[in-house]
């Protein structure tokens, strides 16, 4: 049985920033990656969509019903709006090799609160 630092252990997810390459001011092309066994544990393909938040920032809504996001090499949670956060808080872009790391805290089903 699970107890208290342990079980909140074990509901964090761990998040790499993640680039295309492209590095728009825009926020396109940004995004975060998660482990598979992260992705098939905590997030469920029938939803559609994940929903980011950001201290009181509005949530962000991740479109995750895409192959890419389902396959074993992409696992990016991508979106422009979170791309957009990590510039204007200046997280991205970063030194190459180097991208900032962050973590999802489970909410409720299909919300995921983002932590530094």
């Amino acid at each position: 049985m699970q107890t208290g630092a342990s079980m909140t252990q074990s509901k964090l997810i761990s998040a790499t920033a993640w680039n295309n390459g492209q590095h728009h001011r825009s926020g396109a092309g940004y995004g975060l990656k998660i482990s598979a066994a992260d992705r098939d544990r905590y997030i469920r393909r029938e939803w559609g969509t994940v929903q980011l938040r950001i201290g009181t920032a509005p949530p962000i809504d991740v479109n995750i019903n895409k192959a890419s996001f389902w396959n074993d090499t992409c696992r990016e949670l991508i979106s422009a709006d979170v791309g957009r956060w990590l510039l204007a808080n200046r997280f991205a872009p970063w030194p190459s090799g180097q991208p900032p790391r962050f973590t999802l805290v489970p909410q409720e089903p299909g919300v995921f609160e983002l932590r530094r």
